[in-house]
């Protein structure tokens, strides 16, 4: 199977069929539940195009961004998020992140479903680490894809606060005095 194949399901002839982008982090996909997890989707009317994908070992932010579908948008809104090298100051050597493997992309899925509804977003790339994280690294990248600026922006601002909300994730920073489970994501 070719890196990223897509795939076109069956559907009622009055309904759009959806149409799902797979690659190798694709471990599940639920018609049923609604969401597919380490994948892209279609599934509506509205030509929403969702990608989620797990980065366990790196982020390639520009990769990420190229799954974005732009046709009849006219801005794209990106966030990427990087480890800082120093907190409060003291050095940081790393942020480790552990997960709940089984929710993280349905969540994030969920979120991205949330955004692309709430804020009328054409399509939305989304990508967080796990496991250890170095300074300057990248931790966690947001591409949305809007006909206007101003939901882009607005979408973009409203993903990366309910990921830090919402998403099944925990940080602990590693300075050089010690470790420190933080509170949150924030």
């Amino acid at each position: 199977m070719p890196a990223l194949a897509r795939v076109v399901a069956a559907a009622k002839p009055d309904k759009p069929a959806p149409m799902i982008w797979m690659g190798p982090a694709c471990a599940m996909i639920s018609h049923e539940c609604g969401w597919f997890q380490g994948c892209g989707a279609h599934r509506s009317n509205m030509q929403e195009h969702i990608f989620i994908q797990e980065a366990p070992v790196s982020l390639d932010v520009e990769e990420l961004r190229t799954k974005l579908h732009t046709e009849g948008c006219g801005a794209i809104v990106s966030f990427i998020g990087i480890t800082r090298g120093m907190d409060d100051g003291e050095e940081v050597l790393r942020l480790e992140f552990d997960a709940w493997q089984e929710k993280l992309s349905e969540t994030l899925y969920g979120l991205a479903k949330g955004a692309s509804t709430k804020f009328g977003l054409h399509s939305i790339a989304m990508a967080h680490r796990t496991g250890s994280v170095g300074p300057g690294e990248n931790i966690v990248a947001i591409h949305v894809a809007s006909p206007h600026r101003k939901e882009a922006f607005e979408g973009c601002s409203w993903l990366i606060d309910e990921l830090k909300r919402q998403a099944p994730l925990w940080k602990k920073e590693v300075k050089p005095s010690g470790e420190t489970w933080k509170a949150g994501l924030g």
